[in-house]
């Protein structure tokens, strides 16, 4: 089989290798590939591996060659899946790799939200606590999450994840699926579900609103779910107290974006997922979906 990696710079940027896929295909890597390529380097193709490129029901009819198309990614919305579907073409993807490291970094965001270690940091730095008449000094208030009512929207593989921290955090856990009230109630917010069209932007000024005051908005999911400029509302009057984004709606952002230009709004550019440990899955994980499609197998099959 002749394939092709479309867009590996992200998961590979030189510190792993491709090569176990090798034993099953001929393989050709890019690191990125422009919309305006994508036909003149797939229409020779059985098969690709793609990440965030755009498959669409013109690109395959552009390349009646492919047979496979295997999504390094959990999330398969760049692919058209039911134009692969009626043509024939295999779509795979790669549940679940990322669980661990997207709660990690749900988390990592919420400490920075309660305990600003970052400020302390740049703080001491700066020399602050040289000149300091106590022991220690409080410029930024720390919060305990012990006590604290942590509601999960989206409760998957990572959304239990993050609930089993909390939980050995002291917190009192509401999913948002099970209990009404979880809006109202929470003190921290975390995002944990795909973006359909029936939830895009369905964090607006209108669910802010019943939202407890000073609550924290945390989203390692999808940029969609949010609107950019409510939240950025929401976190300059007060009613959010601080806001841990991993995600945007449009990435890399459009210059100026609301959340970026938020001071009380961490954001961090879509590295939840990418430990090396984490990309290394993705490698292992996508060369057991090729594996599978060689030999007549459904690995990971979604169409």
């Amino acid at each position: 089989m002749n394939i092709a990696i479309l867009d590996g710079y992200t998961i590979n940027p030189g510190d792993l290798s491709w090569d176990p896929m090798r034993e099953f295909c001929e393989l050709t890597c890019y690191d990125r590939t422009p919309e305006d390529k994508l036909v003149e380097r797939m229409k020779d193709l059985d098969g690709i591996f793609v990440s965030k490129c755009q498959i669409t029901s013109d690109i395959m009819d552009a390349c009646p060659k492919l047979k496979f198309i295997s999504v390094t990614a959990t999330g398969y919305d760049n692919v058209d899946t039911m134009a692969a579907k009626e043509r024939g073409i295999a779509v795979a993807n790669n549940p679940a790799y990322s669980t661990e490291a997207v709660a990690q970094h749900a988390f990592s965001l919420i400490l920075e939200l309660t305990n600003h270690i970052g400020d302390y940091d740049l703080s001491t730095k700066a020399g602050d606590w040289y000149s300091c008449q106590d022991f220690c000094y409080n410029h930024k208030p720390l919060s305990l999450l012990d006590g604290k009512t942590l509601g999960i929207v989206g409760y998957g593989n990572i959304g239990k994840k993050v609930a089993h921290i909390g939980e050995a955090f002291g917190m009192k856990v509401n999913i948002y699926s099970r209990d009404a009230k979880a809006t109202q109630e929470s003190d921290i917010l975390t995002l944990h579900c795909p973006l359909t069209d029936e939830n895009r932007k369905f964090i607006n000024k209108d669910f802010i609103s019943g939202m407890k005051d000073g609550a924290i908005l945390i989203n390692t999911a999808r940029g969609g779910l949010i609107d950019a400029d409510d939240v950025a509302a929401a976190l300059r009057s007060g009613k959010l107290s601080g806001a841990g984004i991993d995600v945007l709606d449009t990435e890399p952002p459009v210059k100026p974006d609301p959340l970026i230009e938020t001071p009380n709004c961490i954001v961090t550019p879509h590295i939840a997922w990418m430990p090396k440990e984490t990309r290394q899955k993705v490698i292992d994980m996508s060369t057991a979906n090729l594996k599978s499609f060689v030999s007549g197998g459904k690995l990971n099959r979604i169409v």
